[in-house]
């Protein structure tokens, strides 16, 4: 079972809060869980150091109805505890974490592949000429429309830009 065993492993929050680049929704719904938990685990702990023993003894000698005791005592020997088949639920638990770690996976794909294109476009921008060494043949090779442009203003015998003073 997958949840036996991480519940063995040991979470890292600052470190997801940090390197995953979470939304700030995100992080409050991890931190709310994260405080869940944790309640659980110390109430867990302290219910497991409570004894769980009833010393009928004592209700005997202090009341003085000894078949309500009796009536509790034959009541705790015939206890049986219930044993469920939570097979089911451990199987819808089992695809819902099969899912959630598969679309972690993705969107770990589609961070990367972003990064990349980011860090190319970052090195393009590195790489490329400052504006001031750039030329009018530069411009022109990179955006063929605009000397088509200046070409058919100057045809026209218009020397200024629209919308420039």
């Amino acid at each position: 079972m997958a949840t036996k065993a991480a519940t063995s492993v040991a979470v890292d929050f600052a470190r997801i809060y940090t390197s995953l680049g979470l939304g700030k929704e995100t992080i409050a719904s991890l931190q709310a869980f994260r405080k869940r938990n944790s309640e659980a685990q110390r109430l867990s702990v302290q219910y497991a150091s409570q004894p769980t023993t009833v010393d009928l003894s004592h209700y005997r000698a202090i009341l003085k109805n000894k078949a309500v005791v009796d009536e509790a005592e034959k009541t705790l020997k015939e206890f049986k505890p219930v044993t469920y088949d939570v097979s089911a639920h451990l199987r819808a638990i089992e695809t819902f974490e099969a899912k959630a770690v598969e679309k972690a996976q993705e969107t770990e794909q589609k961070i990367d592949l972003e990064l990349k294109e980011l860090q190319a476009t970052l090195a393009n921008i590195e790489d490329a000429r400052p504006f001031d060494e750039l030329t009018v043949e530069d411009v022109g090779k990179a955006h063929p429309r605009l000397i088509e442009v200046v070409e058919t203003m100057m045809k026209k015998g218009k020397w200024t830009v629209p919308g420039a003073l």
